[in-house]
């Protein structure tokens, strides 16, 4: 019996040394995924910030675009209106403000505007910050 004993005993104690390595190594491993999750937490935070700066960029552009094609509109409606700006023009030149200022340069405007928003409606909401987000509730598991 005490020899039984002892070999449970020894049995015991091993499958506690096993035990111990596999605690250690799962630490281990749970510190680097903890190192990797930060760096790839500061990563995201910089990514997010970045597509924030440009899509500021984008909306400025955008904005001034829109102002100069407000100012080429204007100037040309200006210039085929006024009676002393049609008989001053040459025959070139009226034929090139015609064609500006036919359907076809605000078709064009209106179809490339209407194609960049889009697309960068479609941009913005598949990089959205708001959208990604970081549950802890997994976190939470582990550390316990």
């Amino acid at each position: 019996d005490c020899i039984q004993l002892a070999r449970c005993f020894e049995a015991t104690r091993r499958r506690c040394c096993r035990l111990e390595q596999e605690g250690r190594r799962a630490r281990q491993q749970l510190a680097r995924v903890e190192a990797e999750r930060a760096a790839l937490e500061v990563k995201l935070k910089h990514a997010r910030n970045q597509v924030e700066v440009e899509m500021k960029k984008r909306h400025r552009a955008e904005a001034e675009l829109e102002k100069q094609e407000r100012k080429l509109q204007l100037v040309l409606e200006f210039l085929t209106r006024e009676p002393w700006g049609s008989g001053a023009l040459s025959g070139e030149q009226s034929s090139v403000l015609n064609a500006l200022a036919g359907r076809r340069l605000g078709a064009a405007l209106a179809a490339g505007r209407r194609s960049s928003s889009a697309a960068g409606e479609s941009c913005q909401s598949l990089l959205s910050h708001s959208d990604i987000s970081y549950d802890h509730t997994e976190d939470d598991v582990v550390r316990r």
